[in-house]
């Protein structure tokens, strides 16, 4: 299944902190059920290819509507189509081979 890796800077804001626009994201996210992954740096969703880019741009419009002077917002798709990989396999994949 499709990932897409989103990151949001916000800029032109009074603060440092972007914590409110990750939440932002997360809740719509959590509104389209689908399935994610917070770290520290970006989110990963999971879901097919038109449920990720609508989502990805109603992050960055929810940003914009949130008063930034500028959003830049970086996405990352991952589309493996040989074989059947959801975002837990890929990682419990890389734990094993560390063991």
């Amino acid at each position: 299944m499709p990932l897409l890796e989103i990151s949001v800077v916000p800029v032109g804001t009074n603060t440092a902190s972007f914590s409110s626009h990750v939440s932002d994201a997360v809740r719509l996210i959590k509104q389209r059920g689908l399935k994610y992954q917070i770290t520290p740096t970006a989110t990963v969703i999971e879901g097919n290819l038109d449920q990720l880019m609508e989502v990805a741009k109603e992050i960055h419009q929810k940003a914009i509507a949130n008063g930034v002077n500028r959003a830049i917002t970086n996405i990352t798709i991952d589309d493996r189509t040989d074989k059947k990989l959801d975002m837990n396999q890929q990682v419990q994949i890389v734990q094993q081979s560390l063991h």
